[in-house]
């Protein structure tokens, strides 16, 4: 094990890397020039970095590099002066940058769902009222109700800035019956193996937005069956990941469509539930009801 005297030097290091990486990314600087900067050779700069940051540092750089596109967009800058102001050669590579990063286009981050109308509906469930909202490809949104329904409907139109937002609690409100399954005394919710037999053969569509990671994150959250939960650790190392726990750590909270994408199913390692986004306590209302459920119909 390393000394904390030896820690430290290489956390210096990296601290002086990011800070020259950050002062020269609009350049895009090659890895010899950092590691130079910083008096390493190549080989050890990317061992040392990919260890303390959890990313290479050609991932780092496109992080940054899109985060200050991402800005420029959002500015109303055009596509071909945002690829010349972030130093990239192309707006090909742009395009790369973000298909590879954001699983968009440079023009659909910077549309932000223009031209897309969302029907969106507030309804009640076990757990709480929840609001649901689609598209024409599937269900892009579940939230449940933190504070206010006002508060959750705001969260809703940050992440669909441009797009036409429809209020309308009939479209909806059949996959609020399904997605929770109320029995007739309204309370509880359905997991048995006719209900899921029924999503199978229809299966719900989900119309999701994020980055490579976090699509592969929220990927494998959705193959955690009911009844089961699993480790921030185990996630890492199912995507091939197994030192970016804080980045799957992130993705699992960021998680856009609450329930059906089960992030509630992630506790840590020690055992502990953990956080959850809409709170401790509905967490682990929904994972006692699953567990009931689950070990019921198996008995």
């Amino acid at each position: 094990m390393e000394s904390t005297t030896v820690l430290s030097e290489h956390y210096q290091l990296i601290e002086r890397a990011i800070q020259y990486i950050e002062a020269n990314v609009n350049r895009q600087p090659e890895l010899e020039e950092i590691a130079s900067a910083i008096g390493l050779s190549e080989f050890h700069f990317q061992r040392l970095f990919t260890r303390w940051a959890g990313i290479s540092p050609k991932r780092f750089m496109q992080f940054l590099t899109k985060e200050h596109a991402k800005e420029l967009l959002t500015q109303s800058e055009n596509l071909l002066d945002t690829t010349h102001q972030v130093g990239l050669s192309s707006l090909g590579r742009l395009h790369d940058l973000f298909i590879n990063t954001e699983a968009v286009t440079p023009g659909e981050y910077k549309s932000r769902g223009a031209g897309l109308s969302i029907h969106y509906g507030l309804h009640l469930t076990p757990f709480g009222k929840c609001l649901i909202a689609t598209t024409e490809r599937g269900i892009c949104h579940l939230s449940f109700v933190q504070t206010s329904e006002g508060k959750a409907i705001d969260n809703l139109v940050a992440d669909w800035k441009q797009a036409k937002m429809i209020e309308d609690y009939k479209s909806t409100a059949p996959l609020a019956a399904r997605i929770f399954s109320n029995r007739e005394t309204g309370s509880g919710f359905d997991t048995s193996r006719e209900n899921r037999a029924g999503l199978l053969n229809h299966p719900l569509k989900l119309h999701l937005r994020g980055t490579n990671f976090q699509i592969k994150v929220w990927e494998a959250l959705l193959n955690i069956p009911a009844g089961n939960v699993t480790t921030y650790e185990h996630i890492a190392a199912q995507i091939g990941n197994p030192n970016a726990l804080r980045a799957v750590g992130t993705a699992v909270g960021h998680n856009p469509i609450a329930f059906l994408i089960p992030c509630h199913r992630v506790i840590r390692k020690a055992g502990e539930f953990g956080n959850y986004r809409y709170g401790s306590a509905r967490k682990k209302a929904i994972l006692a009801a699953e567990f009931a459920s689950h070990y019921k119909e198996i008995a």
